[in-house]
């Protein structure tokens, strides 16, 4: 009787285990969990790493799975890809949708994101409404990462002669400069000097600045001595210009007075030239008067 019993009590057991088992995986699937809503996404390329019993992850939680993978038979690229989800997930138009990868492993897991536009209505399992995946939602890091260095690979395939020859320069100039090593220790060191002698002549250098600063200005712009000496020649220039004008005054009444007393004298000399000349005339006519005297002669 007690070993029946101990067949019994294992067998109820192992039954009561297998029951859990099918009612978890039930549960899982949403037949005690709750009711599920079917979508079917629509992606224009590849879907690698995407597989039946995938995750979805909405907002970084697992909201469902996927259940189905298949070609688009109106369009042979495009993939159409069935998700079950609970049905308290609100699906949207504008819900982002793309693929998420676990790392370097391949695996692809479907990811929704926010969304602000009134819910899609969820479908049944024959009948899900179809959304559209954007451009590059399918893309995968690690084939994006193996494309571009394919294409840096080409890139400095078809350039090999110009890094060739660029290789080339620098080794020239590498060896220009070893050759030449010891010109630049010597410039190097003549900087170095020059840089001491700065160093032990600042205070003199601060001197010298200062002296400019007071010579040109001082610190206001106002006071120094070339500002100084700039006012006084102004000022002179002004006084030249004042005496110019007063000279140029006078010149031009003695002139305008010297006009006259030459106009003067030109009409008196040309009054005693007259004279002289007709007492030349009378003198040439008759001589005697100049030694006789006598009125003038006659005139017939």
């Amino acid at each position: 009787m007690e070993t029946r019993a101990n067949y019994t009590i294992i067998g109820l057991f192992t039954v009561a285990v297998v029951a859990a088992v099918f009612g978890f995986v039930y549960w899982f699937q949403g037949g005690v969990g709750g009711e599920r809503g079917y979508y079917r996404i629509a992606f224009d390329g590849s879907v690698a790493g995407l597989r039946s019993g995938g995750a979805v992850i909405y907002n970084g939680i697992r909201v469902g799975e996927v259940t189905g993978l298949e070609l688009n038979p109106q369009h042979a690229e495009q993939v159409l890809v069935t998700v079950a989800l609970h049905k308290g997930v609100a699906i949207r138009p504008d819900t982002q949708i793309g693929l998420e990868y676990q790392g370097l492993t391949g695996i692809a897991s479907l990811s929704l994101k926010g969304g602000t536009e009134a819910p899609v209505q969820p479908g049944g399992r024959s009948n899900p409404p179809t959304l559209k995946a954007p451009p590059g939602a399918n893309a995968d890091v690690a084939q994006n990462a193996r494309d571009v260095l394919r294409r840096l690979d080409q890139f400095i395939a078809e350039n090999q002669t110009a890094f060739h020859s660029a290789m080339q320069n620098i080794n020239t100039f590498t060896d220009a400069l070893a050759k030449s090593s010891g010109t630049i220790d010597s410039t190097l060191s003549n900087i170095e000097r020059f840089s001491k002698v700065l160093a032990d002549n600042s205070e003199r250098l601060d001197h010298i600045a200062q002296g400019l600063e007071d010579l040109t200005g001082g610190k206001d712009g106002k006071g120094g001595e070339i500002n100084v000496a700039a006012r006084s020649l102004n000022a002179l220039l002004d006084s030249v210009d004042k005496r110019t004008a007063e000279i140029s005054t006078g010149i031009t009444k003695l002139t305008t007075a010297g006009t006259k007393h030459l106009d003067t004298l030109s009409v008196s000399a040309q009054r005693t030239l007259s004279t002289i000349d007709r007492a030349v005339n009378n003198l040439d006519k008759n001589p005697s008067r100049l030694l006789w005297g006598g009125g003038p002669p006659s005139s017939r």
